[in-house]
């Protein structure tokens, strides 16, 4: 009888009932000299969700693009279904039925989401593309999680959770027996998760296995039959069930005991910095608040409660029809984010590599973007000058690579590090982040909490909207909550707990 060895005790095979769908058998991978894959070993079984568990850089991309055949590994073996399995392209990977899902969406915005979903199999009638079956199909789809659009509907006008939700729906059209599902609720609030997570369930019914990518230990809990955690490229564990202690599972993934997730919060001063009366917009009324010195304000809310578009209209970006915006007892005007930074307000967007970084451009740059004003000499901005700059925005926050290596080649936390570490540079006076660990593992949302605390501690005001509500609830002050575009109270850290935030968000 074949046995796999966990750290919690062996797994029978024979158990599990049948073969394994996916079996990986010693794979590894070498980028030059670089190993970023070490002698993996892991079964996927019909019917059951593996959570593939990890630092960013720990190697689960890596493994996931060898078994969809994005990338050729440098040793081992893979069988599907009992055969050999040997993808040397993506397509090659679809045909047997095995789609990855990944964390950064990849549709193509100019078209149309039935488009996006049939595209390269479009149903045909006549000779001609059969677009009223596209679209009922598409409605079923949609439907099924939850999302009430319509199918003609450009994706570009879709906000960031419902492409996240298109990407899904279009992996679940093509009827994949395994799916690798990177970060899928990233962009979500609680009733998508819900509805994914009831897909998940029925798909699992009719034999599909998952491979689960995620940093949201709740989620892993209620999804995983089994978790597998990688680190430094090695499997360095797997346990026969999901419900294993977060401490544990964190102790695996950073390989050190991380006992203390949240900073300690710092006191505020009574000092105003920002001031909000009546703001309105066509997302969101009647919104009034402020922020002191030192003071973390956090903005919950499921999605589409108006937390972005708030935060975007503060920064600028945003059209606001009526109201007022006062900082440091100053009445603004914010027609741009241009204004707003010359203000001393800035903001870390939700979407990172659409919004906020170049991820093509080198490290040095996109510090710099947003910045020269802060290093004008007489017109010019040097080399030198710039370099030395970029240099020390990026010490500051300990982000990995070199000023002059591209953004692309960082992981997702250190580019959203590269991302905070230019506005950081500015010394602003309100410092506000949408989503600032999306995507982020574990490790790298310790080191970002204790900067987001450090902002307030030297005396800058802070708003941090996430869907995270643990987040949320260890890192503020006072904790906003919104609902349909409306402002349904504001509680104190003391008040503020799973429970009476819920309540407020449902409204």
């Amino acid at each position: 009888m074949s046995v796999l060895q966990t750290d919690t005790g062996p797994i029978s095979i024979a158990e599990k009932g049948s073969q394994p769908s996916l079996s990986i058998k010693g794979i590894g991978k070498k980028f030059g000299n670089t190993r970023v894959l070490n002698d993996i070993t892991l079964d996927i079984y019909p019917g059951e969700v593996v959570a593939l568990l990890g630092e960013n850089g720990a190697g689960k991309s890596t493994l996931s693009n060898i078994i969809c055949g994005v990338i050729v590994p440098t040793e081992g073996s893979m069988t599907w279904k009992g055969s050999e399995y040997a993808p040397k392209t993506p397509r090659e990977g679809l045909s047997y039925g095995i789609r990855l899902i990944h964390q950064e969406i990849r549709l193509l915005p100019d078209l149309s989401i039935a488009e996006n979903i049939f595209i390269g199999r479009q149903p045909m009638k006549g000779g001609c593309i059969d677009r009223e079956k596209m679209f009922l199909e598409t409605r079923v789809q949609l439907d099924r999680l939850g999302l009430d659009v319509s199918p003609d509907t450009k994706v570009r006008d879709l906000r960031v959770a419902a492409q996240q939700q298109v990407e899904i729906a279009k992996a679940l059209a093509h009827k994949a027996e395994l799916l690798i599902l990177d970060e899928p609720t990233a962009a979500l609030g609680g009733k998508e998760v819900d509805r994914l997570f009831e897909q998940v369930e029925r798909l699992k019914k009719e034999g599909v296995g998952f491979i689960y990518i995620s940093h949201r230990m709740e989620e892993i809990k209620r999804i995983a039959d089994r978790i597998a955690v990688v680190r430094d490229g090695n499997l360095v564990a797997v346990h026969k069930t999901g419900n294993i202690p977060v401490k544990e599972i964190v102790t695996e993934m950073v390989g050190r005991n991380v006992d203390r997730m949240f900073p300690p919060l710092s006191t505020p001063t009574s000092k105003e910095v920002l001031r909000v009366e009546n703001l309105c917009s066509d997302k969101f009324k009647n919104i009034s608040f402020q922020v002191c010195a030192g003071e973390i304000l956090g903005i919950s809310g499921i999605v589409g409660a108006g937390r972005t578009e708030l935060v975007r209209a503060i920064f600028g970006a945003d059209k606001i029809d009526s109201g007022d915006i006062f900082l440091e007892g100053e009445k603004i005007d914010l027609p741009n984010p241009r204004a707003a930074m010359d203000k001393g307000i800035v903001l870390v967007p939700e979407d990172r590599k659409q919004q906020g970084l170049v991820v093509e451009h080198k490290i040095g740059d996109n510090v710099m973007y947003g910045n020269f004003d802060m290093l004008n000499s007489g017109g010019w901005a040097f080399p030198s000058a710039i370099e030395r700059f970029s240099k020390s925005a990026i010490d500051v926050m300990g982000t990995k690579g070199q000023v002059e290596n591209a953004t692309a080649s960082l992981s997702g936390g250190n580019q959203q590090k590269v991302l905070i570490a230019k506005w950081i540079a500015r010394k602003p006076k309100l410092f506000i982040l949408d989503e600032p660990t999306r995507g982020i593992d574990v490790g790298a949302r310790a080191s970002i909490y204790e900067v987001i605390s450090g902002l307030a501690k030297e005396g800058m005001a802070v708003i941090v909207v996430s869907s995270d509500l643990d987040e949320v609830l260890g890192l503020s002050n006072r904790v906003m909550v919104l609902a349909h575009g409306e402002q349904q109270g504001t509680l104190s850290c003391e008040e503020a707990n799973q429970l009476s935030v819920m309540e407020l968000a449902i409204k």
